[in-house]
This record gives C-alpha cells, sequence and structure tokens, in this order.
C-alpha cells in the first residue's frame, strides 16, 4: 500500500497475557480503578473549584495537575476496556496516531505542570515578599496554556511525520498506541528518530533539570533559615519529588520497553506498562494528603 493510505491500516495490539483467561479480570481491575479515580480527581477540584480560599496558584496547579491525570487515563483507559472484552485488539491506524498524541502530549503536560509548580514553591519559600507580584492571576493562567500547548504543537509535527511514513508491519508489541508504532515502519526514519529526541529532551528532560535545580536551591536556602520554613520546605516539596521520581521512573522504563522491546518477557513488559497506566494517575491525589 502506499503511505498515503496508512490511514486506512488496521494495527493488532499483542501486548496482552493470557487475555482469554484473565479477560473479566482485567476488566474489573480497570473499570474500578478509572472510576475511583474520576471520583477522587473530581471530587478535589471541584473543592478547589467552590472554594475561594483555595484559589492560590498551588492549588490551581495541582488541579490542573489532576485535570491532566483524568485526560491522561480517558486517553486509554475507554480503548482498553472495549479492547480487553472484544475478541480481537485492534485499532485504526488514524485513531492509533490519535491516542499517541494525546498520551504523548498530556505526557509532556505533567513534567511541564511539576516544573511550573517547582517554580512556584520556589518563589514562594525562597522570595515570600515578590510571590504576589510573580506568581499573579495573569502569569498562572500563561502558564497553563504553555504547559498544554507546547507538548501539543511538538507532537501535532510527530504526527504529521507518523502520518506519512509507509508501514510493513501491522502487529504492536503494547495494549495501546506508543512510541512501539515506530516499529512498523517498513524503513527507519532517522529524522523521526531524531525529532523524538528532541522532543523528549524540551518536555522531559530539560523540565527535569529545572524542578531538580529549584529543589536544590530551595533545599540550601531552607537548610540556612529557620526550622519553621525547613519544616514548611518539607511538606510542600516532599509530595512533588515523590511524583517526580515514580513519574520519571515510568518514563525512563517505557522508553526502556521500546529499545528492548523483543529482548522483554511479554509478561513483564504488560505488568510494568499496567503499573504506569493505572497507578501512576493516582499518585498526583499525594499532593492534597500534604496539604
Amino acid at each position: 500500500m502506499d503511505a498515503d493510505n496508512n490511514i486506512t491500516y488496521i494495527i493488532t495490539f499483542d501486548g496482552y497475557v493470557e487475555l482469554d483467561r484473565y479477560r473479566y479480570l482485567y476488566f474489573l481491575l480497570t473499570f474500578a480503578l478509572y472510576c475511583l479515580l474520576l471520583c477522587c480527581n473530581f471530587t478535589i477540584v471541584c473543592l478547589i473549584w467552590f472554594h475561594k480560599t483555595l484559589h492560590e496558584p498551588m492549588y490551581i496547579f495541582i488541579a490542573a495537575l489532576l485535570i491532566n491525570s483524568v485526560l491522561y487515563s480517558t486517553t486509554i483507559y475507554p480503548k482498553l476496556l472495549s479492547d480487553v472484552l472484544s475478541e480481537k485488539q485492534t485499532i485504526s491506524y488514524s485513531f492509533c496516531l490519535f491516542q499517541g498524541f494525546a498520551y504523548y502530549t498530556l505526557v509532556g503536560s505533567e513534567f511541564l505542570l511539576l516544573a511550573v509548580m517547582a517554580y512556584d514553591r520556589y518563589v514562594s519559600i525562597c522570595k515570600p515578599l515578590q510571590y504576589p507580584i510573580i506568581m499573579r492571576k495573569t502569569a498562572v493562567n500563561v502558564c497553563l496554556v504553555l504547559v498544554w500547548l507546547i507538548p501539543a504543537l511538538e507532537n501535532t509535527v510527530s504526527v504529521v511525520l507518523y502520518s506519512k511514513i509507509k508501514l510493513c508491519s501491522f502487529t504492536l508489541k503494547a495494549i495501546f498506541c506508543n512510541n512501539s508504532g515506530y516499529k512498523l515502519q517498513c524503513i527507519s526514519s532517522l529524522f523521526i528518530s531524531v525529532y523524538g529526541v528532541f522532543i523528549l529532551i524540551n518536555i522531559g528532560f530539560l523540565p527535569l533539570l529545572f524542578i531538580l535545580f529549584s529543589y536544590s536551591r530551595i533545599l540550601r536556602i531552607s537548610y540556612q533559615s529557620c526550622r519553621k520554613v525547613r519544616k514548611k520546605a518539607a511538606q510542600t516539596c516532599s509530595p512533588h519529588l515523590l511524583v517526580l521520581i515514580i513519574f520519571s521512573g515510568f518514563v525512563v522504563f517505557e522508553v526502556i520497553l521500546v529499545c528492548l522491546e523483543s529482548h522483554v518477557p511479554k509478561t513483564i513488559r504488560l505488568i510494568l506498562t499496567f503499573q504506569a497506566i493505572l497507578f501512576h494517575p493516582f499518585l498526583n491525589l499525594s499532593y492534597m494528603d500534604s496539604k
């Protein structure tokens, strides 16, 4: 087929283990966690929305992070639930591109949101007198727009590139559309690979470095301050660092799994994938536990 006809291709998922045997266990576990996630996140977002005392940058960013988690899960869960109950786990190439676009856009948005939150904590703890001026409403709104707009624009280019390549394989060794899709190409594109690394660095590695720099500054200044400042820094920064470490770990594991796909047992790939898509969204709830 022509690369122009990629849109009509049907991709088969081959990432499940003994689906016929554990079909209903997969479904019940995924459905229960998805419902719980929606209830918990929307409850907290509504609390922040209706209580004017919580209309502060810190809580607004937390609400944005929780909304991002819901969107992240909705990108995967409904299709996952449908596939589990279906005889064949397939997806059209056009919808696969859309799912991959949404997934990586929201992953990038999470890194940028964590970076913005790190800066917010830095200003709050290290420059408390300047905080109302720096983190005013306009600045917060601009940050919220950019954390979703930048990854969306960068991933749009990636989708356009993928839509133009010719496919020779139609089986994806995964349970949803991720970077494993590049192995479906007849001939690997160097430009797509380089651009993928550019996206990873731009909306993953650089925000990570910024977060680590921000918290190193917070730790240094709080260590030189009184006990009250150190306690405040520990209470507000610990959940952030926990989420950052675990989320970064999931991203690293995914990159490794894609690169070493044929060398990793199918069961291990499935377990790691389920941990990322089922349990990661709940980590963001730890922010409210510390407040």
